[in-house]
C-alpha cells in the first residue's frame, strides 16, 4: 500500500531531528522509502501562542504494515526523538503523522484515516502536492485541488534544506 506520512519539527535541531527520524522510521522491515518533498517552513497552526515556526514534509513509501503496525512505530520513533505530549498542538521536536495509509477509511480512538485535517492545512498539501502532483486524500480529493483553494501565507519553502533517502 501506498503510504504518505507527514513529519514536523518545531523545537530543537529541527532539520536533523526531521532527517533522524527518517532514517529511524525506516530502519525496519515493511516499509520501503519512495521520496521526499522538499522542506517548508510553516508557521504555527492552533495551539499556544508564541511557538516557534515549524519544519514540514511529506515522505512517499510503500508499506506491508496494518496501519494500527505503522502507527505503533511512527509513536516509538516520535518518542526516540524526545516527544513529549503535554497540550494539544503545543510544540513539538517530532511530529509524525499518517496522512493517507492506501485507501483505509478508519476512525477509531487511536486513529483516524484519512488524517482528519490534512485536506485543510496548506503545511500538508503544499509539500504533498511537490512529492505526489497526483496524490488524492480520500473523500476529500485531489491535492491539487485541495491547495488550489487554501491560503498559502505563512508555508515558505526552504531550498536550502533537503531530506536525504534514509540509510
Amino acid at each position: 500500500m501506498k503510504v504518505v506520512l507527514g513529519f514536523g519539527s518545531n523545537l530543537g535541531r529541527r532539520f536533523e531531528t526531521l532527517q533522524g527520524a527518517l532514517d529511524t522510521l525506516f530502519d525496519a522491515p515493511g516499509l520501503e522509502f519512495v521520496r521526499a518533498s522538499p522542506v517548508y517552513e510553516t508557521d504555527p497552526v492552533g495551539g499556544p501562542a508564541g511557538q516557534k515556526p515549524y519544519l514540514n514534509a511529506i515522505v512517499i513509501a510503500e508499506t506491508t504494515l496494518e496501519p494500527h503496525t505503522l502507527l505503533e512505530r511512527a509513536l516509538g520513533v516520535e518518542n526516540a526523538f524526545g516527544r513529549v505530549r503535554k497540550e494539544r498542538w503545543g510544540p513539538r521536536t517530532l511530529d509524525i503523522d499518517l496522512i493517507v495509509v492506501g485507501d483505509v477509511v478508519c476512525d477509531d480512538p487511536e486513529l483516524t484515516l484519512p488524517h482528519p485535517r490534512a485536506h485543510e492545512r496548506a503545511f500538508v498539501l503544499a509539500p504533498w502536492f511537490d512529492a505526489d502532483p497526483e496524490g488524492v486524500v480520500p473523500g476529500h480529493g485531489s491535492v491539487s485541488v485541495l491547495l488550489a483553494g487554501l491560503d498559502r501565507q505563512g508555508v515558505r519553502l526552504r531550498d536550502d534544506l533537503k531530506l536525504q533517502r534514509p540509510d
